[in-house]
């Protein structure tokens, strides 16, 4: 009786914590505040770059060029949702863009708007069109509530009977170490989880639009994507990449969303 009771609960709380994306349409099982996620995102964020070698933007070339190319596209993200009528989705963001000095092939966004670019990802993306589609992506994740799904998933009963507030203070290193890992930022501590299939369409389909409003062309995505497998040179690939699907049925997916991308195309020198 008791485990009927658990397991009846545990469903209608999933009903109630099911809401719809405003701009994909998709359900979502969201079991944890946005407003928490973005608190914790704050102290994570500002953790991460005390603790790593964080690239100044002053006279440096390429941290210049990750911050230009993350307003680009998060101000392209403003204006997509302010043209829905939805801003009011975006509330608490805060954008901050930082490029780390590290090997590895990686680049995150936390909630609220917490972007970090690694330096090992720049020999792939080689120009500010391929990095506006990694960093579209990765917005895209953060946006749409990707990592909240997978923390939901993963915390389950527990979110359910103690909520993410109590989770911190009975298991805050746990909790942490799953919060890092929902959003990419837990490649050195070995608990990345993989996004759904459904997630990385979501965030390859929107970046890609978000890449063409910033003015970019989205059809860079194409190469990167290929260098991308070619980096791994039939060896372990980029931990950026252990999470995506095989670049193969990436780039095929990539190719049938380019139409509607390149609807909102319109080179830099065009736009008003």
């Amino acid at each position: 009786m008791l485990r009927r009771v658990i397991v009846f609960t545990l469903i209608s709380f999933g009903v109630i914590a099911c809401s719809k994306n405003a701009v994909t349409g998709r359900s979502q099982l969201k079991l944890l505040p946005e407003s928490q996620l973005q608190e914790m995102a704050v102290q994570q964020y500002q953790q991460f770059l005390s603790t790593n070698k964080v690239v100044s933007n002053s006279g440096n070339r390429d941290a210049e060029m990750v911050k230009r190319v993350g307003q680009r596209i998060t101000r392209a993200v403003e204006q997509y949702y302010a043209s829905k009528g939805i801003s009011d989705e975006l509330k608490g963001y805060q954008w901050e863009y930082n490029l780390v000095d590290s090997k590895e092939v990686n680049a995150w966004c936390m909630p609220g708007g917490k972007i970090v670019v690694y330096t090992g990802l720049l020999p792939i993306t080689q120009n500010e069109a391929s990095l506006a589609a990694v960093m579209g992506h990765e917005v895209s994740h953060a946006v749409f509530n990707h990592g909240n799904e997978r923390m939901s998933q993963q915390m389950g009963a527990q979110a359910v009977e103690l909520g993410l507030e109590v989770a911190l203070s009975s298991k805050p290193a746990a909790t942490r170490d799953l919060f890092l890992g929902a959003y990419g930022a837990g490649a050195q501590i070995g608990v990345l989880l993989p996004f759904s299939r459904k997630h990385e369409l979501e965030a390859d389909r929107y970046g890609l639009i978000w890449t063409a409003m910033a003015g970019y062309n989205p059809r860079e995505a194409i190469g990167l994507w290929k260098r991308m497998e070619a980096s791994s040179q039939g060896g372990k690939p980029p931990e950026f990449l252990s999470t995506h699907p095989a670049e193969e049925k990436r780039i095929a997916e990539l190719e049938k969303y380019m139409n509607e991308a390149l609807k909102y195309y319109k080179p830099m020198g065009q736009q008003k």
